[in-house]
């Protein structure tokens, strides 16, 4: 039986990802995967992340990943950087601020710039959202203040506070990470019959219950695994 799953926000967070992926949701060549951005930043091997997804893809996976706003970060700091020579912008200065001081040391960079093209290219290739026949996959969610909300490409990284209008989206549910959500609010979502599902956990929340967890969501039988943080 083919499973479609869905992982949110990563972090950098290698040895979490990699237990769920083959021990915890065993996948398999049949089953499709959906990433919901933020694999970098705040975790301890956010290079380790991406070349993992990499390898699923290379060895034949049905491999498919959205862009987050930590990726969104990165690139513009990498971009702004190349035209830099002494001074740090304000994009670096925030983005290492938000975990990606972590990032830059997983790559063995000093600099936004010392990161390799090829995983830069990486970022810029994911999608911002994903449509399937019953769901919308985004990270952070859509703007539907405007008439089509598929136009506003950054609210799909970085709005926090949205509110669904079904007759622009054809209907479908909104699966989304980018804002760490309680476990308890997670089942509240999935199991009642909201216009959208919070997946993000707040991996990198240490000790603070109903946090730290990385989860998988069956799209096709509403299953949620949960892989507790073990990189931390």
């Amino acid at each position: 039986m083919k499973n479609r799953w869905v992982i949110p926000d990563v972090h950098g967070h290698l040895a979490t990802l990699k237990t769920m992926v083959k021990d915890r949701i065993a996948l398999s060549k049949d089953d499709s995967l959906y990433f919901l951005g933020d694999y970098i930043d705040r975790g301890p091997e956010s290079k380790g992340v991406i070349d993992f997804i990499i390898n699923l893809q290379d060895s034949g996976y049905d491999i498919n990943y959205i862009r987050g706003n930590h990726e969104d970060y990165c690139i513009r700091a990498w971009e702004t950087d190349q035209k830099r020579f002494l001074f740090r912008s304000d994009i670096e200065k925030d983005w290492r601020k938000n975990g990606g001081n972590r990032t830059l040391e997983s790559f063995g960079a000093k600099r936004p710039r010392d990161i390799s093209k090829f995983y830069i290219d990486w970022m810029k290739n994911a999608k911002y959202f994903i449509e399937l026949e019953d769901y919308i996959l985004v990270h952070a969610g859509m703007n539907f203040k405007i008439d089509n909300p598929f136009e506003d490409t950054r609210s799909m990284m970085w709005i926090r506070d949205f509110k669904v209008d079904k007759n622009k989206i054809a209907g479908k549910k909104i699966i989304h990470g980018h804002v760490p959500v309680e476990m308890t609010l997670i089942d509240l979502f999935r199991n009642n019959n909201y216009d959208f599902i919070s997946l993000d956990n707040g991996i990198y929340y240490d000790n603070r219950e109903g946090f730290g967890n990385l989860l998988a969501l069956n799209l096709d039988t509403k299953e949620i695994v949960i892989q507790p943080n073990i990189d931390s």
